[in-house]
């Protein structure tokens, strides 16, 4: 459910220009980028999440949740977590209108998103003039949250905070993907026209 490995079609389309086709449809370009970032990231985790946990959870020793408000809470940041992910990787294909190839946005991403996410490192181990930058950004809204969530680290009460965090965040990267799509449409030169 990372938001790097922005969709190779709408990579190549904006590299040969049949983004144009796009363009010109009567549909909300923004809203089909968005459903199809969330696409590519629902069906490969579901497919490969479930057997995972059914695996870790027989043969690894992998805890249950710490409770069900606990589950519920995990569930539900999970969920929100998605959202935020598919906002992000919208976003940076909305930055491909304005690059050649997207590679170097991508990397600095998937960087950032490791790092700031607690991916690499658990965010609560980061020192403490770090901690409210960590706190900020978004990205903790991807893994430490959720997880944090599920293994009753954050009480489930707390859930609704941090619920409310992810979709703020989810809701201005949306509103600055769409001003940029606005914007990226006037500028955009496809095929020398």
């Amino acid at each position: 459910m990372f938001p790097w490995n922005v969709d190779p079609e709408i990579r190549t389309q904006i590299r040969t220009g049949g983004v144009v086709y796009e363009l010109l449809r009567p549909v909300d370009l923004y809203g089909l980028w968005f459903a199809r970032a969330v696409a590519r990231r629902t069906a490969p985790t579901v497919l490969r999440a479930v057997p995972l946990f059914v695996v870790a959870t027989a043969f690894l020793g992998l805890p249950p949740p710490a409770g069900a408000g606990a589950f519920v809470a995990w569930l539900a940041a999970t969920f929100c977590a998605l959202i935020l992910s598919a906002a992000i990787t919208t976003l940076l294909s909305i930055t491909l209108m304005w690059t050649l190839s997207g590679d170097g946005a991508m990397m600095l991403v998937v960087a950032v998103v490791v790092f700031f996410s607690g991916q690499a490192v658990p965010l609560p181990l980061f020192p403490q003039w770090l901690q409210p930058l960590v706190e900020a950004l978004p990205f903790r809204g991807l893994i430490d949250i959720p997880f944090r969530l599920y293994l009753g680290h954050i009480p489930a009460a707390e859930a609704p905070a941090l619920l409310a965090f992810q979709w703020a965040w989810a809701a201005a990267i949306v509103l600055t993907g769409r001003v940029l799509l606005v914007y990226g449409r006037r500028v955009l030169v496809a095929q020398g026209g």
